[in-house]
């Protein structure tokens, strides 16, 4: 695992985001920074605008920078049959249900998100203080998280 986590990155923002051509290009030309210093395993949750940007971002990279890898860490369906985990492949080189947050419960994406941040050298985050969010946004616990993990963290909202 601490191969993974030294060439890791997780990306991890707020649901709603606001597009623009400035933040596309900012993810991009970060993200290719990253790659060209050793991160070739990228790993998404779900749920999130900002996750599928990226996507998007790291699916383009993928034709110039072949050996990087796209790992979409699930939240829902600790068990899925082989239908369903070929179609994630089709997408995906990798997908996996952490074993730890197979009891979280409500906490699960927040649990998913600690997990992810742990697996990773580096966070990507779409983070703003004070988003429209009532009480902690999940974005707003997992930045705090890798703060106090003292992860390298790129915020890309600011």
């Amino acid at each position: 695992m601490n191969d993974m986590k030294n060439n890791s990155c997780c990306f991890i923002g707020h649901r709603k985001i606001e597009k623009s051509l400035a933040l596309e290009e900012r993810i991009y030309n970060e993200t290719e920074k990253l790659i060209e210093g050793g991160i070739h395993n990228f790993l998404f949750g779900s749920r999130s605008d900002f996750d599928s940007l990226c996507y998007e971002i790291i699916t383009d990279l993928k034709g110039k920078y072949r050996d990087i890898k796209r790992i979409y860490v699930r939240a829902e369906y600790p068990y899925i049959n082989k239908n369903y985990y070929d179609y994630l492949l089709e997408k995906y080189e990798e997908t996996y249900y952490p074993e730890r947050i197979l009891n979280a419960g409500r906490a699960v994406y927040v649990e998913r998100n600690w997990h992810m941040i742990d697996s990773c050298f580096v966070c990507m985050f779409y983070y703003k203080q004070n988003s429209n969010a009532q009480g902690k946004s999940g974005t707003e616990i997992a930045y705090n998280y890798a703060i106090k993990k003292d992860k390298r963290i790129i915020n890309v909202a600011q």
